[in-house]
């Protein structure tokens, strides 16, 4: 199949195909548009059952990532990058600095970060072959204890969108007594999990790595559930930060909880499945929007990095949100309908 006639190609302005023989690194870079900016996005690594499954993803996760930067006012377009392998044990410093001369060979049209898969030490490794990185502190941060991992603000930003759907939802930001169910308690799962817990709520997690569930237990009280049950929980809120997907023909029905409000990417398995909640009566909201809290972050990477500035930033998720649910809930329409309509007002002006 050719790129151009693939049913997750929307007009992206670049997609470069490398093999490295001296490390094996395969991989696929995408970016979607640069008319705010440079194609900034994260690096995966998974070990993908096929290639064509690699290059859905990273023609989705580019995609996504256009959305995302216009709908948290940045100044940037998006991109995305895949590693075909399994990170625990494919991962070597030869294939990652094979990907850092991947990135470069672009001239600066995609700016890599890590995602998941990869770490900001990879991202410091591929910063050796390539000036093109993001997500990385400066001395200055290092030294006040920042170390460029863009997953705290994530699970902040997305802390914050679930407050703004509960608050729509109930009326209120109090989430004491809320019940939750975590779908994935990796860097960005496990901090959000630990917000909720703060803030009283109770916590459902699952993990396909079995130590993070564990972790979750032990800090936080939360109750361990299969992975194919997480979805079906009777809970107030459905929090999915693992894969994509997710939210598709078979789970949609499923679905108890109220509130769907997660950090994965790419939740909505077909544009079909947004109608399907919407005529569930489900508040879903738009992946890209809640979690947007990384790339935020990055922005404001460096030495004039402001904690209280990023804070403020990231507390416009929560309106963001508020507004897309209004929309949403006065035109009768999708709120990722509604999201990409808002994102392409301002990414194709």
């Amino acid at each position: 199949m050719s790129v151009f006639s693939h049913p997750e190609f929307d007009a992206h302005e670049h997609v470069a195909f490398h093999h490295d023989a001296g490390s094996g690194l395969r991989a696929i870079i995408a970016v979607h548009n640069t008319r705010l900016g440079c194609g900034l996005g994260g690096c995966r690594m998974f070990p993908y059952a096929s290639d064509a499954d690699a290059l859905t993803d990273v023609l989705r996760l580019s995609r996504g990532m256009t959305y995302k930067a216009a709908l948290a006012g940045l100044p940037q377009g998006g991109g995305k990058s895949v590693i075909l392998g399994d990170p625990r044990r494919d991962k070597t410093p030869e294939l990652i600095r094979a990907m850092g001369r991947f990135v470069e060979s672009l001239g600066g049209a995609y700016v890599v970060a890590e995602d998941s898969g990869t770490s900001v030490p990879d991202i410091r490794l591929m910063a050796e072959e390539t000036r093109h990185v993001g997500g990385l502190a400066d001395e200055k941060s290092i030294a006040a204890g920042r170390t460029g991992d863009p997953s705290p603000a994530t699970a902040l930003g997305t802390f914050i969108g679930i407050q703004a759907a509960v608050r729509f939802i109930l009326g209120h930001d109090d989430l004491r007594g809320l019940n939750v169910a975590i779908q994935g308690v990796g860097n960005v799962g496990y901090r959000l999990a630990k917000h909720l817990h703060e803030a009283g709520a109770n916590l459902w997690v699952t993990d396909i790595h079995a130590p993070a569930v564990e972790r979750a237990v032990a800090e936080f009280g939360a109750k361990p559930v299969a992975m194919d049950e997480i979805h079906a929980l009777d809970v107030d809120v459905f929090a999915p930060c693992a894969l994509g997907a997710i939210l598709n023909e078979r789970t949609i029905p499923q679905i108890r909880a109220r509130v769907i409000a997660g950090a994965s990417n790419n939740q909505l398995a077909t544009p079909a499945d947004g109608l399907r909640v919407l005529d569930r009566g489900l508040l879903y909201a738009p992946d890209y929007v809640i979690n947007a809290g990384g790339i935020i972050d990055i922005h404001y990477e460096g030495p004039g990095y402001d904690e209280a500035v990023v804070h403020a930033h990231l507390q416009r998720i929560g309106s963001t949100l508020t507004t897309i649910f209004e929309r949403s809930k006065a035109e009768k329409r999708p709120t990722g309908v509604i999201a990409d309509a808002m994102a392409e007002a301002i990414f194709r002006a």
